[in-house]
């Protein structure tokens, strides 16, 4: 057969790709020769060796049209064979294509098909992966075929039962084999057809889960092998294949040692066991070394296809496993993700971001140098067309010289050409973003202040890459989809993500704030614009509480109390805030934080479209960032104040700390018990202290017109959050271990203060738990992202609706008594799944199938209805993806979704960039314990009568109620009977309240340690344990203050551990406790 029959001439003309098993006729047909030699290169002359695994004969000329001896040189000579050295003369780039091919001695199984798991080979043989190793690895015989014997087809027989077998059956009564062959005997001997017959009705049969699961895996490999041109033989070696050698280069370097690609080592170490195997077979050597032998180059063919899996791989010079095939291939690193998929492009360019306070929201400030060198086609094309320049190259002189004209025609072709910016890392999609390039002086991106939530961008150094799109579609796409002014809600939960934050929050906060005792103050004007010119003639102060009379039709946002055009309590800081928005919209008369900000631009959406929520975004910003810069604040340490009862509250809790480590050695706490309580104790002491601090903060009035910037920032929502101003001024808190354990002694200082030494290293602990978590958390929750888009990405919106007629019920969520998710939250951007009708005016609110807006939400909510129900892609009949009404609402555009919207990857983005901001958050927050109080109370939400439902109590000596059971419920009842709500009461708790009592709102019903759940005993009596063996069910263990304490352990089924409780004269049994 003659070696290199696969044609590359048409490499690149193809129909499809199929990844099939290689025949051995295929891996031969490939190959342009077969490597015999472990040498490489001569190390006199630096030329391949002979036969070798760089041999100019089989891969191709290391020269351009040259052959090795040096006979033939030049292109006239092409395709011809040199009669002396054999290389057929050609361009030496064919040695990135050529292949050759090793004759192995001895059959080897893929590592792939065995090893991997499920193992391919163990799930079509039906043997398990230890056992197919043992054969392999020539430790056990296996049985190919039994004859008349006992014995079983694939039955492993180790070498003394052989030997047995041996002596028991007369010669040919059996046929066992060892190693590769045996596998590939087995796997020939297989008849895929009938099998697959066989593994249906045994399928039909089968009772078992587990062996049903095993069948239906099996019955799926085999008919896929049936169906496709395959045969399970060729999943065991003959052939090797060699890859090309410019694909494993050996590099002189200049200190005159080589270096070398892993696979050269690899495929040495082949052929050397290749080749002793034949001397040994040619020997007739002992089966002893020639079976080790046969191994050996089992395992080496391995550590070529997949070091990785090898039980030793096989290791470099620096101690390293060796890269092998599937190493190149696999991974972040390897071919397919690294090169195929993350090729890098041309016409980008990266630099440092800064910001650009002028720009408007579509623009970006892009250098003039960075701009010139992205749009170098399109000026040159401008320069020829303008005859400025006669040829390319004339074009590109002017370029260099950076004529004149060059800036003209750039700012020329700028125009309506934009460009795309991204951030790394691109959690979501609005990591890249579309902008109209302008010029700037200098090296640094200018970016708009309001899009850096989007890439999550800060100015501390962050860097930006810009991609220019090319043609004209892509041109297109950028204008109509990616432009940043139509990403000004976010996919993920339909909030504007272009929104002011920072400076702008602070300067609008600000702006609105009414402080008393202001010039101007309870002054009366007939319009706004008559604010305003007293404003700029200095009769009223910014902050000065007002009276104005509103234009007509004008209403009052949040207020339908107000008449529109009414005369309205204002500030002339609000006045000045709504005469910046858009006519049309209502009058804000409230501070505006961030979330007051978000709402006004949705609701600018909702009521004026897209253009006028883009102008209100730039006029907000450049308002802000003014009024920001006039307000003058700043962060001084005497802006901290420190709450007045600290060392009070700290003393009482300190108290109670001692009080509770009494209780512990008195035996009347568990160790448990009394770290949670300490806990508890602690972290209510410094939910006072915040609560105290905060309000100190609030009533800071040390001068007129005084307002504490440090309370202004966090109220607001520009900057900082209570949980950090606690730790400035209040107290550090409870500290964590880098195990996650709560340290027990809390940080009683603040930063303002200054730590101590014990409480300086308490804090370390946190801060490197805090980076370590950063460092290693992060990577976690990128891989979440990558598998959460990896099983979503086919779920697109294929149809309008699918025609299903089911649903879910989505609901007001509630965390213990408080609600978490209100309704017109849950069901908002959903489909409704039948008519709603209001029981009193009859008006429906919502149709079925009708998408259900803010503003219908809204009105389900004012019905009193806890839960309705929606459309839902859970209960989509949709073939392919889901439909559109069973999605809903896509968020970012406040519309039902279109055909074709990737909802999947929206997704897995809106779950997993959350995720990675999380574990980034830690960072931040320096490692302070988090914890919430343990619920221990039930408080009534409303007025009403109490009635105990399966409520079994005791009254213990000192009066207290004490209830019994688990299964206890508590209703609240209004004046006609009708149930409120219904509390479970767990076992232990104290009831504060008896059966029939009137009750009013927020009064506490009852009480519990939520740190112990007590068995109770309901009759009095003798106990007695019944099954409590020491050792075998129960443990017994000595705590730290010397208590016995009894432990039951996990036990076997015939042993049955119970407290019972008797009679002690009679020896009756009253009750027991399993």
């Amino acid at each position: 057969m003659s070696f290199g029959e696969a044609s590359y001439d048409r490499v690149n003309d193809y129909a499809a790709v199929k990844i099939s098993l290689a025949r051995p006729h295929d891996i031969r047909s490939w190959s342009f020769g077969e490597v015999r030699k472990p040498e490489t290169i001569n190390y006199r002359t630096y030329r391949p060796e002979k036969d070798g695994l760089f041999c100019e004969r089989i891969f191709g000329p290391e020269k351009d049209w040259e052959c090795s001896c040096g006979k033939y040189r030049g292109m006239k000579y092409k395709g011809m064979v040199c009669d002396r050295c054999g290389v057929k003369i050609a361009h030496s780039r064919v040695r990135r294509k050529r292949m050759g091919h090793i004759e192995l001695a001895s059959p080897v199984v893929h590592i792939w098909f065995f090893k991997a798991v499920p193992s391919r080979l163990g799930t079509l043989l039906a043997m398990k992966t230890t056992s197919l190793e043992k054969v392999i690895y020539y430790q056990d015989y296996v049985v190919v075929d039994p004859g008349d014997t006992p014995l079983k087809k694939q039955q492993l027989l180790t070498e003394e039962e052989y030997r047995q077998a041996r002596a028991e059956y007369p010669d040919g009564a059996f046929q066992v084999m060892i190693g590769a062959e045996a596998i590939r005997r087995l796997l020939q001997d297989l008849d895929l057809v009938t099998l697959s017959r066989e593994l249906r009705a045994e399928l039909k049969e089968c009772n078992s889960k587990q062996k049903r699961k095993d069948l239906i895996n099996r019955l799926k490999l085999v008919e896929a092998i049936r169906d496709s041109e395959n045969r399970p033989e060729w999943m065991v070696l003959d052939v090797l294949p060699v890859i090309p050698p410019d694909l494993r280069p050996l590099v002189l370097l200049d200190s005159g040692s080589f270096a070398t690609a892993d696979l050269n080592d690899l495929y040495r170490r082949i052929i050397n066991r290749n080749n002793r195997l034949k001397k040994l077979v040619d020997l007739n050597a002992p089966e002893v070394i020639v079976r080790n032998e046969k191994r050996m180059l089992q395992q080496a063919v391995d550590a070529l296809f997949d070091n990785g899996r090898c039980k030793r791989p096989v290791l470099g010079s620096s101690n390293r496993p060796l890269k092998s095939l599937t190493d190149l291939i696999k991974g972040k690193q390897g071919r397919f993700r690294e090169n195929l998929l993350g090729k890098r492009v041309d016409y980008s360019a990266r630099s440092v971001i800064v910001v650009g306070p002028s720009l408007k929201l579509h623009q970006c400030g892009l250098p003039k140098r960075i701009a010139l060198e992205l749009y170098q086609p399109f000026v040159i094309r401008r320069l020829r067309e303008l005859q400025h320049a006669d040829t390319i190259k004339s074009a590109k002189k002017m370029l260099e010289r950076r004529d004149e004209e060059v800036w003209d025609i750039l700012d020329e072709v700028i125009q309506n050409h934009p460009v795309l910016l991204n951030r790394a890392p691109t959690l979501h999609r609005m990591g890249i973003q579309a902008f109209e390039p302008v010029l700037v002086e200098g090296n640094a991106i200018k970016l708009h202040p309001l899009v850096c939530k989007g890439f999550n961008a800060d100015f501390d150094g962050d860097q930006m890459a810009v991609h220019l799109p090319l043609s004209i579609e892509a041109q297109v796409e950028a204008h109509t989809l990616i432009m940043s002014t139509n990403n000004v809600f976010s996919p993920a939960h339909g909030k504007p993500i272009i929104s002011p934050s920072q400076d702008v929050v602070m300067g609008c906060y600000y702006l609105t704030l009414a402080l008393p005792d202001r010039k101007g103050d309870d002054m009366v004007f007939s319009s706004p614009a008559e604010v305003e010119l007293a404003y700029s003639l200095g009769k009223v102060d910014t902050h000065a509480e007002i009276r104005v009379r509103l234009p007509q039709g004008k209403a009052v946002k949040n207020r339908p109390d107000i008449a529109p055009g009414s005369v309205v309590p204002t500030t002339v800081g609000r006045i000045i805030f709504n005469e910046m928005l858009p006519e049309g919209m209502p009058f804000y008369n409230e501070v505006m934080t961030s979330k007051g900000l978000a709402t006004v631009i949705s609701d600018c959406y909702e009521l004026l479209g897209r253009p006028a929520t883009i102008k209100l975004l730039d006029d907000m910003n450049q308002l802000g960032f003014r009024q920001a810069t006039r307000s003058g604040l700043s962060f001084a340490t005497d802006d901290l104040l420190m709450p007045a009862n600290k060392a009070k509250i700290l003393d009482a809790a300190e108290k109670e700390v001692i009080k509770k480590h009494r209780s512990y050695l008195r035996g009347a706490l568990t160790q448990n018990e009394r770290y949670n309580q300490i806990l508890d104790i602690w972290t209510r002491a410094r939910n006072q202290i915040t609560e105290e601090l905060m309000a100190s903060l609030k009533n800071d009035r040390r001068y007129p017109g005084y307002v504490n910037p440090i309370y202004l920032m966090s109220q607001s929502g520009a900057r900082g959050n209570v949980e950090q101003i606690r730790q400035l001024a209040g107290m550090r808190g409870l500290m964590a271990k880098p195990s996650g354990q709560i340290i027990e002694t809390p940080i009683k200082a603040n930063f303002r203060e200054g730590l101590n030494v014990l409480e300086y290293f308490s804090s370390t602990h946190g801060a490197r738990k805090g980076l370590a978590d950063t460092a290693l958390k992060t990577a976690d929750s990128g891989y979440l992202t990558r598998k959460l888009a990896d099983v979503a990405q086919n779920v697109v919106i294929t149809c309008h609706d699918c025609g299903t007629t089911q649903g879910i019920t989505k609901g007001i969520i509630y965390r213990g008594e408080k609600v978490e998710v209100k309704l017109s939250d849950a069901i908002w951007g959903r489909v409704a799944r039948s008519n709603i009708v209001n029981p009193i005016t009859d008006e429906i609110i919502v149709r079925e199938n009708q998408l259900i807006t803010r503003e219908i939400a809204r009105k389900i909510e004012e019905l009193g209805v806890e839960k309705i129900q929606v459309r839902s892609p859970m209960t989509c009949e949709a073939p392919l993806g889901v439909c559109a009404l069973c999605y809903g609402m896509d968020a970012s555009t406040g519309r039902l979704a279109e055909q074709g919207l990737a909802v999947g990857i929206i997704a897995a983005e809106s779950i997993g960039e959350p995720g990675t901001q999380l574990t980034m958050r830690t960072f931040h927050i320096g490692g302070t314990a988090s914890r919430a109080v343990e619920e221990h109370e039930i408080r009534a939400k409303q007025e009403g009568t109490i009635r105990f439902t399966r409520l079994r109590k005791v009254d213990t000596e000192d009066g207290r109620q004490i209830v019994l059971g688990r299964n206890g419920e508590m209703l609240l009842l209004d004046e006609r009977g009708r149930e409120l709500d219904k509390f479970e009461v767990p076992a232990g708790a104290e009831l504060k309240v008896r059966d029939g009592d009137q009750v009013k709102a927020g009064e506490v019903l009852c009480e519990w340690d939520p740190h112990s759940i007590p068995q109770l005993a309901e009759v009095s009596g003798r106990v007695r344990y019944e099954d409590g063996i020491e050792g075998e069910t129960m443990r017994l263990e000595k705590d730290a203050v010397g208590t016995m304490r009894r432990f039951i352990l996990e036990h076997r089924a015939d042993r049955n551990p119970q407290i019972i409780i008797e009679d002690p004269e009679t020896g009756k049994v009253l009750d027991f406790y399993p």
